[in-house]
């Protein structure tokens, strides 16, 4: 006689069938393998780390790990699935020993570094995340906060100079006027004065060898005494004197590595204005310049409406 297998009871079918379910969606949340990502910088810093632990809680499905540049080998001995992160120039200069090796992202480089750095030509493994604000963003705070001026006035020099077709571009919609001044030499404040003479406000490139401590007293003492606002360059100067700056902080960076990591490495952007960013007012300086009380919240808010509307 031949005896069947006894059949499963529904109640243990069911309960298996469940059990198959909440298992292969579980395995289907995960993802395919962790991501290598290498955070590389020449000296291994409180801040490094600090923000690399950071990096490391926001993704912790990740391998991130940070080396620094005398722990790695060439670049085009790294696998070509890692993650890279550069942090700094020293890091970047390291990059560009080989066109070989893992797509890269180039973490706050300035539009003055990358031109001193890589001329005119960028490499197709690197996407270059800029610290600098984007000259439009601040030429429209600029409009926000003092909507009754015309003529930009904007100090330049040799290394700056490439900014000034692209911020002409960027004031014509916003009926504006950019009126340049070359200044190569710091110790004479001549052309300073002559552009104060012609200029309704100053907006500032973050270009170190016009904005610095050597310079910053001069700039804006002589901006101040005619009543005339200093619009940027950066945050950092906000602080010593200028009206406001745009500026995006470690938060904001964080916030921009996690979305870009979540995409495959083509996909990378070659050039890339982070899109989250505050605002810094000095409300001293505002009151000085009798401009009512700036809310840094609500005025960031209405660049970003602005920027996400076609």
């Amino acid at each position: 006689m031949i005896h069947c297998l006894p059949c499963m009871t529904p109640g243990i079918g069911r309960l298996l069938a469940l059990l198959c379910l909440v298992v292969g969606a579980w395995l289907g949340s995960l993802p395919a393998h962790a991501a290598d990502i290498l955070l590389t910088a020449a000296e291994d810093g409180p801040g490094v780390q600090s923000f690399v632990q950071a990096l490391r809680e926001l993704r912790p499905r990740d391998q991130v790990r940070f080396q620094s540049l005398a722990e790695l080998p060439t670049p085009d001995r790294l696998a070509k699935d890692t993650r890279l992160i550069v942090l700094d120039l020293p890091s970047l200069d390291w990059r560009l020993q080989a066109p070989q090796g893992p797509q890269t992202l180039v973490l706050r480089i300035s539009r003055l570094q990358a031109r001193q750095h890589l001329g005119d030509n960028l490499p197709p493994h690197l996407s270059l995340l800029w610290s600098d604000p984007p000259l439009e963003r601040q030429l429209r705070l600029t409009r926000i906060l003092l909507p009754q001026i015309k003529r930009v006035g904007v100090l330049y020099d040799g290394h700056s100079e490439f900014l000034l077709n692209e911020l002409r571009h960027a004031a014509h919609p916003l009926g504006l006027e950019v009126v340049s001044q070359r200044w190569e030499n710091i110790h004479d404040s001549r052309p300073l004065q002559a552009l104060l003479n012609n200029s309704d406000v100053l907006l500032g490139f973050d270009d170190p060898g016009l904005y610095n401590p050597k310079t910053a007293k001069n700039l804006l003492l002589s901006s101040y005494s005619r009543q005339l606002a200093l619009i940027g360059p950066n945050a950092g100067f906000v602080r010593a004197g200028s009206l406001a700056s745009t500026y995006s902080d470690q938060s904001d960076w964080l916030a921009i590595l996690d979305e870009l990591l979540d995409q495959s490495p083509a996909t990378w952007p070659r050039t890339y204005y982070p899109s989250r960013f505050k605002v810094s007012s000095n409300p001293q300086v505002a009151r000085s310049l009798g401009i009512e009380q700036i809310n840094d919240a609500s005025v960031a808010t209405l660049l970003a409406e602005g920027e996400r509307r076609p």
